[in-house]
Parts: C-alpha cells; sequence; structure tokens
C-alpha cells in the first residue's frame, strides 16, 4: 500500500525477494477477515470483468476469481512481485480466468470504455498522481453501474512535522477519512462502503516488513546495501512507532458509477 515507505527501502532484488517472501495473504493493510468481508459484498455478476492496477502479488483479484464467476486482469510494474503474482495465480489453478501483465498501470486501456463490472486500485493512487485522478480512470472503465475500489491513506489526527520530515511527506498530501469518500461523491459516483485499518492492521502490515529487513541484513552482512537499508528502515520504524500510528489511517472505499 501507498501509506507505507518500508517496502521502498531499497532497490536490491535480493531485498525485493525476500520481502516478497511474506505470505500473499498479507496484503495491503486490512486483515484477510476484512478483506473477505468486503468481496462477500461486491455481488459480481458471472462473467463479469474486472481489473486490478498494482495487483501485487495478485491476491486480491485471486480471492474475487474464488468468490465469483468472473475474469480479471492484474497490472503490476515490478518483475519481482509480478513473478510472484503468475506463482500465485499458477498455485490456486486461476491461470484460465486472470490474465497479468507486467506494465505501467497509467498506460492500460481496456479494449473499449465502459466495458469492465470493477475496476480496483488499491493503495497505488500515485500511479494516477492522486485519488481524485484514480477515481477518475477507474470510473471511464467500469460500466454504468459497476464498481470501482480504492485505497487511500488518511489523517485521523494532524501530523506532527517531525514525522513529516523524516518520512519525507506533506501535511497535504491526504486529508481526514470523509474527504476521501467526499472525493467520490463529487465525481458524481456513489459511495457504497468502507473497510479501515486498525491498529492491529497496522502493526502487522509494519512488522512484517520490520523483520523481513532485519532478517536480510542478518544472513547478508556484505551486502553493500545492509547500512543504508537498516538506517532507512529503522528511521521509517520508529517514525511509525512514535507519531504514525497515532496520526496516520487507511481504508478501501467502495464506490459504484452512475
Amino acid at each position: 500500500a501507498g501509506a507505507s515507505k518500508v517496502c521502498n527501502i531499497s532497490s536490491n532484488a535480493a531485498l525485493s525477494s525476500t520481502v516478497s517472501s511474506i505470505s500473499a495473504n498479507d496484503i495491503n493493510l486490512v486483515s484477510l477477515a476484512k478483506t473477505r468481508e468486503l468481496i462477500d459484498l461486491l455481488h459480481l455478476p458471472d462473467g463479469g470483468r474486472v481489473l486490478d492496477v498494482a495487483c501485487g502479488k495478485a491476491e486480491f483479484l485471486c480471492l474475487v476469481a474464488e468468490r465469483y464467476e468472473v475474469t480479471g486482469t492484474g497490472l503490476d510494474l515490478s518483475p519481482v512481485t509480478f513473478k510472484e503474482a503468475r506463482k500465485n495465480v499458477a498455485a490456486r489453478e486461476l491461470t484460465d480466468r486472470i490474465e497479468l501483465l507486467n506494465m505501467d498501470g497509467g498506460k492500460y486501456e481496456p479494449d473499449r470504455e465502459e466495458s469492465l463490472d470493477m475496476a480496483s486500485c488499491i493503495g497505488a493512487s500515485w500511479v494516477y498522481q492522486g485519488h481524485q485522478r484514480t477515481l477518475k480512470a477507474m470510473s471511464k472503465m467500469v460500466k454504468s453501474g459497476g464498481l470501482v475500489l480504492v485505497g487511500e491513506p488518511f489523517w485521523k489526527i494532524p501530523p506532527d512535522p517531525e514525522y513529516l520530515r523524516l518520512t519525507e511527506q506533506e501535511a497535504e498530501s491526504y486529508g481526514p477519512h470523509s474527504n476521501n469518500v467526499q472525493t467520490g461523491v463529487d465525481l458524481g459516483l456513489t459511495f457504497l462502503y468502507s473497510v479501515v485499518s486498525s491498529g492491529d492492521d497496522w502493526d502487522r502490515y509494519e512488522g512484517l516488513q520490520w523483520q523481513a529487513a532485519e532478517r536480510y541484513v542478518a544472513a547478508h552482512p556484505d551486502d553493500p546495501d545492509v547500512e543504508v537499508l537498516l538506517r532507512t528502515m529503522r528511521k521509517n520504524r520508529d517514525a511509525y512507532l512514535r507519531w504514525g500510528r497515532d496520526c496516520l489511517g487507511w481504508a478501501m472505499y467502495l464506490f459504484s458509477t452512475p
């Protein structure tokens, strides 16, 4: 999810693979139970078409395809993540219904506009340069009455200036939870549901990445990247524990199109 910088602490391919080895069920910033609850509310039609931009290891797509008789397309730019996605889809025996493309999601165009039953971009609004533009892009791909699903951070309380400095963020980057909903409503979308991350969800998401990085460093002391990796990871970890856990939230927002 875009709410965390920990997953971008190094371009080292071996480390990326290590972080990628975290269970595919550890998606984004909500628990698997909450994700399944949300999927149950989608009510997708048999034969429906869905798209997931920046799909990661395609876990969300797999869960949707296991719940509904739909076909899906997943897009992801990272070669490492794309490889993991292909493994995940194959292991779930869903290769006949899920197509994966290793590409920039912002450059993808469906075969025709307003042809999908659902388009999602969960925690990757940077692909379209922001929350509003993401909602606009998703809406253009979806049928009338179709679904748009996004994941976006929000401020629970105003962030401390020191937290912003350490994490290289700006207070204007996000608004409150209600603003993320209102942005969609102002575009003419109907707000249906949201799933908000709990403190436990956040701790698990962040902690899994900390332990992966720490164990990678311990196992690869001769890697030239470990000093920068460790310094950056621990800086972000300390910022999260001191400020981020209290001020930064994250949620998935489900809308329908007119």
